[in-house]
């Protein structure tokens, strides 16, 4: 990983002099900016949770899981953040989608199967496990109920778009308090239980602090700095993403769910597998678990609730962000969370448990690969 994080930098300039001076008119333009600015994306991802994991250790586990629920997932909020003030939410919902997952299919299965080929089993928290399979559990009912709604009243109900967008930002603040009183109950109620731990982050970047932990100034400036590059590159890779969709013939669903969602997840994927393989099966299903519920009841109910701002201030190309996601979406996200759920059951693992899991995470990427892409555009 070490060397990809290398070749992550090496293709941050390379991605800026590509686009604005040696890429225009070129037949392989702008497939090359998207491709190196998905690989730039991924050491500016390590950075700030890095940055992440030492303000943690400066502030205690409190703030340190209030800063996680922020950072942890900044880079996949700050590409969606670009691709929705593009008119893009389609690929926006399906990143959100495939950020899910990603964390509980192809992370947690990776780690599975890293951790566990030369033991028996691997075992973790089951009180964790059954915290976060409840939470997850309240994030699928939170992407069915919509959908369900727009497809039972689409013919009948005359104000369906206003009735639909006030379901959307009601149930995203439902999700937000469901999300902070999760913090309390894991961080501070029953940290005994479940966080024995405290001075471990929720998204811990490869490896411990080696050494005196950053200054909280080095680690905000650090932080703003790796967010401002990320914004930037994010830029060109949003910027880019439909025109390579289109010469590759990929529908927008396999872009954000598979493409983006890996891309904005890199760092913390390499992390559950070290972790794992390290025989600290705890600390890779929290990064698996509690990545994936950031996502979808943080990172996805803020991202509703911004829109409606951008909207208000009149934003170009800026629309509503619903939380109506299409069948596919739902019932790929309800399986996945079953299957992570009744295998974590007994709080023991072993590595075909993860081959299992990476076995319906390449089922749902074919699917969604072959899903046409007039069909995946509404």
């Amino acid at each position: 990983m070490h060397y990809l994080y290398i070749a992550g930098y090496f293709a941050i300039p390379v991605a800026f002099v590509v686009h604005f001076f040696i890429g225009h008119g070129k037949p392989w333009e702008p497939t090359a900016t998207f491709f190196l600015a998905g690989l730039g994306v991924v050491p500016l991802a390590h950075l700030m949770g890095t940055a992440t994991e030492h303000l943690s250790a400066r502030t205690g586990p409190t703030w340190g899981g209030l800063l996680n629920a922020t950072f942890g997932n900044a880079a996949e909020l700050i590409i969606a953040i670009i691709a929705m003030t593009k008119g893009l939410n389609d690929i926006v919902k399906a990143s959100l989608t495939g950020s899910i997952l990603g964390n509980l299919l192809l992370v947690a299965g990776a780690a599975m199967v890293a951790g566990g080929w030369n033991r028996e089993r691997q075992r973790f928290s089951r009180y964790s496990a059954e915290a976060s399979a409840g939470l997850l559990l309240l994030a699928v009912s939170a992407m069915c109920f919509p959908a369900i709604f727009h497809h039972s009243f689409r013919l009948t109900d005359p104000d369906l778009y206003e009735h639909e967008h006030g379901v959307s930002i009601a149930t995203s603040i439902v999700l937000l308090a469901t999300y902070g009183l999760g913090l309390l109950f894991t961080l501070r109620t029953h940290a005994h239980i479940l966080s024995p731990e405290p001075a471990r982050s929720e998204e811990e970047p490869p490896g411990p602090i080696r050494g005196e932990p950053w200054t909280v100034k080095k680690s905000v400036l650090i932080l703003l700095i790796a967010a401002v590059g990320v914004g930037l590159v994010s830029e060109l890779l949003v910027g880019s993403v439909e025109k390579t969709a289109e010469r590759f013939g990929w529908n927008h669903l396999f872009i954000g769910i598979i493409v983006l969602a890996i891309i904005g997840n890199a760092a913390e994927h390499s992390t559950a597998v070290l972790m794992a393989m390290k025989d600290d099966m705890d600390t890779a299903m929290t990064i698996a678990h509690q990545s994936s519920l950031q996502i979808a009841l943080f990172v996805t109910p803020v991202l509703v609730l911004l829109s409606a701002v951008l909207v208000q201030f009149g934003m170009h190309d800026a629309h509503h962000l619903d939380l109506i996601f299409s069948p596919m979406e739902v019932v790929a996200v309800l399986l996945a969370v079953l299957t992570v759920s009744f295998l974590g059951m007994n709080g023991e693992t072993n590595w075909f448990e993860g081959v299992l899991l990476l076995a319906l995470y390449a089922v749902l990427g074919i699917v969604f690969f072959y899903i046409p892409v007039s069909a995946a555009a509404h």
